[in-house]
């Protein structure tokens, strides 16, 4: 297992993996269509979509919860 301490990391490297592998096979289909190949195709464009996301994610991330604390009010259970 790995410790607590990298659960930001790996939670950044999970979803910037998703993520691109969901909107790069968006936009391939959207590009090329299903042809013979497409899977090919589709794996290059993750890898090389996955190696910007990742970082991007590390970066933006904070960035957004500080967004996301300013847009909402806590709940007082």
């Amino acid at each position: 297992m790995i410790p607590a301490r990298y659960a930001h990391l790996l939670f950044s490297l999970i979803l910037s993996g998703l993520m691109s592998l969901l909107v790069s096979g968006i936009a391939t289909f959207r590009a090329t269509g299903l042809l013979d190949g497409f899977a090919g195709l589709w794996l290059g464009a993750w890898l090389s979509s996955w190696i910007v996301a990742f970082p991007a994610v590390l970066v933006v991330a904070p960035l957004a919860r500080r967004i996301v604390a300013r847009l909402t009010i806590p709940s007082h259970n």
